[in-house]
C-alpha cells in the first residue's frame, strides 16, 4: 500500500542565512520511505530581521512572544508566495522554526515561529514545535535530523551536517546515534562579518590565511568537546564560550578563518576515527559548509585513509534539513516515532510536533 504526501518543509538554522523552503513528495511504501525534492526556494533575511533573530536571546519574555508571532506570520506569508509561485498542491507545512534558546539541562528549548500564525497566513495545516516534547522527556531535543538519515540516507556510514553547528549521525548496533560535534559556519560567518561580508565564499579567504596555533589550542580546549554524547549546543554556548576567544585574538581575518577551518576539521576527524570500525567509511556531507571547498579539501586530507567523503547535489546539500522536517511532519501525521531517544537521551522515543489548523 502506497501513501504519498506533498509537504513543504521550512528550515531556519543557527547560521542565520535565511529561510529554506522545500516542496517534497514523500512516499511510504509498506514502511519504506522515499523522497523527491520537487521545488525549492531560499529567502534571505533582511539585515533588520537577521539582527532581530540574532539578538532574540536578549529579549524580554513579552518581546520574545511578540517576535514569535510576527515571525510566524512572516513564515506563513513566504510559504503562501512559494505555493502561489509554483501552483503547489500541499497536504501540510512542516516548520522547524528558528531556535532562539536551547538549554536542555534546564529543560528549555524554544523555536520561534508560531504555528497558528503560519497556518492562518498561508491557509494551510502546519506541524511545528518538534523539540519541546523530547526535552520534557529528559532529552536534548537535538539533533532531530537523524531520523531522516536513518530512513533516507542509510547507505552511508556517517551523515555529517555542517550548518551553524556541526553534527553527526551514524548507526551503532541497533541504535541510531547522533550529537552535535561543535563549531561550523557559526564561527566562520562571525569572523567574516568582521570585515562586513556575510560569509567566506568557497573558503577563499580562509585558504589564503595561516594557522594561529594559540587560537587553535584554545578552541580545541573547549570543555564541550570532552563531554560524552548525547549532547547539543545552541547560540548561547557560542556567545559565552567562543566569541570571547575569537575577539581576544589579535590576528587577520584570513588567519582567523584558516584556523577555524582547521579546528572544525580536526574535531570532526576525532569523531569519525572514534566511531569507525575496521573499514574505510563513507561520509555524506550536507549543509552550507559542504560548499566551502577549502574546508572540504582539509577534511579530505584529515580523513584520507579513514573515510570517503561524498558531497551530494547542491539541492540536497542546501535543503536536506527542510526535507527531513517534512518527513518528521509525515511521521507525526502518521502517529509514528520521529524523535529517537538513542540520539537525544530522552526516556523514550516519541512522536513529536504540534498540529495547527488555519482559522
Amino acid at each position: 500500500m502506497k501513501k504519498e504526501y506533498n509537504v513543504i518543509g521550512l528550515m531556519s538554522g543557527t547560521s542565520l542565512d535565511g529561510l529554506d523552503l522545500a516542496y517534497c513528495k514523500i512516499s511510504d511504501i509498506d514502511g519504506v520511505y522515499e523522497y523527491t525534492i520537487a521545488e525549492t526556494k531560499s529567502v534571505d533575511y533582511t539585515p533588520e530581521m537577521k539582527n532581530n533573530l540574532k539578538n532574540a536571546i536578549h529579549l524580554s519574555a513579552l518581546n520574545l512572544l511578540e517576535l514569535n508571532n510576527t515571525y510566524g506570520t512572516w513564515l506563513g506569508i513566504q510559504t503562501k508566495k512559494f505555493i502561489d509561485e509554483n501552483n503547489l498542491n500541499v497536504d501540510f507545512i512542516a516548520s522547524h522554526g528558528h531556535t532562539t534558546h536551547h538549554q536542555p539541562k534546564k529543560g528549555i528549548t524554544y523555536q520561534i515561529g508560531s504555528g497558528q500564525h503560519i497556518a492562518n497566513a498561508c491557509n494551510q495545516t502546519v506541524i511545528n514545535d518538534y523539540r519541546t516534547n523530547d526535552v520534557s522527556l529528559g532529552g536534548q531535543g537535538a539533533p532531530l535530523v537523524p531520523i531522516g538519515d536513518m530512513l533516507f540516507f542509510k547507505e552511508y556510514d556517517f551523515c555529517l551536517n555542517l550548518g551553524g553547528i556541526s553534527n553527526i549521525s551514524f548507526q551503532k548496533g541497533e541504535n541510531r546515534i547522533a550529537y552535535d560535534i561543535g563549531l561550523a559556519n557559526m564561527i566562520l560567518n562571525y569572523i567574516a562579518q568582521k570585515i562586513d561580508i556575510p560569509y567566506d565564499k568557497n573558503g577563499e579567504l580562509g585558504r589564503s590565511g595561516k594557522l594561529n596555533l594559540k587560537l587553535l589550542e584554545k578552541l580545541n580546549a573547549l570543555e564541550f568537546y570532552k563531554l560524552p554524547y548525547p549532547k547539543s549546543i545552541g547560540y548561547e554556548w557560542f556567545l559565552n564560550e567562543v566569541i570571547p576567544i575569537v575577539d581576544k585574538t589579535a590576528d587577520t581575518v584570513p588567519n582567523l578563518l584558516h584556523t577555524a577551518v582547521i579546528h572544525i576539521c580536526q574535531q570532526i576527524t576525532i569523531q569519525i576515527k572514534q566511531n569507525t570500525v575496521n573499514k574505510k567509511a563513507t561520509l555524506l556531507i550536507t549543509g552550507g559548509g559542504a560548499l566551502n571547498t577549502f574546508l572540504i579539501e582539509i577534511l579530505k586530507k584529515e580523513l584520507q585513509n579513514i573515510a570517503t567523503i561524498v558531497v551530494p547535489s547542491k539541492t540536497v546539500i542546501e535543503f536536506k534539513e527542510a526535507l527531513i522536517f517534512a518527513l518528521m511532519g509525515v511521521l507525526k501525521f502518521q502517529n509514528k516515532t520521529n524523535v529517537l531517544s538513542s540520539v537525544t537521551g530522552a526516556k523514550k522515543d516519541s512522536c513529536s510536533g504540534v498540529i495547527f489548523y488555519p482559522q
